[in-house]
């Protein structure tokens, strides 16, 4: 019997399985919003207030008319009478009238008659009161203005965003302390096979410990999902039936880590087609490493069969596993990760026809990024551990150059 039935290009893959996929998380909860980092918004967020919520100055200086400085300059500098210091945190105390300047600090409200600030550097404060201003403003000129920013009733952020630190501050300053977001969707991970034990165990001869379950875990929890454990399972069909239907019950998508063994991964796969229509999509990629991947759609979740090599495991995480989070999670928009481009430092060999994804170390040089070739053997994880990024040479390649720029897809933060 052959291992696999067809081999599939990975953006083929990718559509056919994201495509499958119409369900995203429904449920909704209100959270205070010091809480909402990294949450997707259940709903467009609109403004209450003004921000700012008042003429503020974005600079240390001085309030002024703008059309009192026309000409100043420091061979002729403009004298202006001191009108003494803004408050912080309450309203001025005086008015700007034409020839006066009051002293302001950054963030301080601007007084009534006055529409632009003098940098403090351009000014002196002479004895008798008055302040020499040495350069000429325009209206507006480091000032930012009531609802510059934000204006009541605007939409400030749309439904599917992930919060960043950003908006979470941005929020804040509009006094909205309670949001409503998406439920966190939840991932089950089961581990199979007959040689797979628990990390914390001494390994016997022809066993391995299991590190694909909690690298996988440690890659959907920044991408906002919540890896839940279903521990290892032996080599036995109905066993991981009974399991893979326990996880689809309780999870939003599903990873099957399968053992090393062809026979493993065929059972595998026979048993995700009977979890649900339409079941297996996809049974191996086209790509160098993690060819062995199952993508399949069971009761309407996710399913993904994953590579048992570690290596092969992580790279396909980052591919399908991530975005498929997003998805499910509600995210509008699920980019791809950030690339960099740099230069290859050593010639790579390709086999033409399949996508190759190659382990490389970014290097900082004058004439700006290197990109060094990390040759490995199969199942070496520390490999990957000392890799910066992968370089994706394409199924229409058989190689790249040295010399030549690439793009470099980021594996670190």
């Amino acid at each position: 019997m052959p291992e696999f039935i067809r081999l599939i290009q990975p953006d083929q893959a990718f559509k056919i399985w994201m495509g499958a996929v119409q369900n995203v998380i429904s449920d909704i909860e209100e959270i205070e919003t010091i809480h909402a980092l990294y949450r997707v918004t259940a709903n467009p967020v609109i403004s209450n207030d003004f921000l700012p919520a008042f003429d503020r100055a974005n600079v240390d200086g001085f309030a002024v008319r703008a059309m009192d400085t026309h000409g100043a300059s420091e061979s002729l500098p403009a004298y202006f009478k001191g009108k003494g210091e803004v408050p912080m945190g309450s309203a001025p105390v005086f008015n700007i009238k034409e020839g006066e300047a009051g002293l302001i600090h950054t963030g301080g409200m601007i007084p009534a008659g006055a529409d632009a600030v003098v940098m403090l550097e351009y000014t002196q404060s002479l004895q008798n009161g008055e302040i020499e201003v040495m350069k000429p403003v325009a209206a507006g000129e480091n000032v930012l203005f009531k609802g510059e920013d934000v204006k009541p009733g605007e939409e400030i952020i749309e439904a599917g965003v992930r919060l960043r630190p950003e908006e979470i501050g941005g929020l804040l300053a509009l006094g909205i302390t309670n949001i409503m977001v998406k439920r966190i969707p939840r991932v089950g991970i089961l581990s199979s096979g007959d040689e797979i034990i628990p990390p914390g165990e001494t390994p016997k001869p022809g066993q391995v410990r299991d590190i694909n379950s909690y690298t996988l875990g440690t890659i959907i929890e920044p991408t906002g999902g919540t890896p839940v454990y279903y521990g290892i399972l032996p080599d036995v069909p109905d066993l991981l039936e009974k399991k893979l239907a326990e996880a689809l019950d309780c999870t939003d998508m599903v990873l099957v880590t399968a053992g090393s063994s062809a026979s493993s991964r065929d059972f595998t796969t026979n048993v995700i087609a009977k979890m649900g229509k339409p079941g297996v999509l996809v049974h191996g990629i086209n790509i160098k490493p993690g060819k062995p991947t199952i993508l399949a759609v069971c009761q309407g979740k996710p399913v993904i069969g994953m590579p048992g090599n570690p290596v092969s495991a992580v790279v396909i995480a980052k591919l399908f596993v991530q975005p498929m989070v997003k998805k499910i999670g509600g995210l509008s928009t699920f980019p791809h990760q950030l690339t960099l481009k740099a230069r290859l430092t050593a010639n790579i060999s390709s086999q033409a026809g399949r996508d190759d994804y190659i382990p490389v170390r970014i290097i900082a040089s004058d004439e700006g990024y290197l990109a060094e070739p990390i040759f490995y053997k199969s199942n070496l994880i520390f490999t990957l551990a000392s890799a910066d990024g992968l370089l994706h040479i394409p199924a229409n390649a058989n190689g790249i150059a040295a010399d030549e720029f690439v793009d470099i897809l980021f594996l670190r933060d």
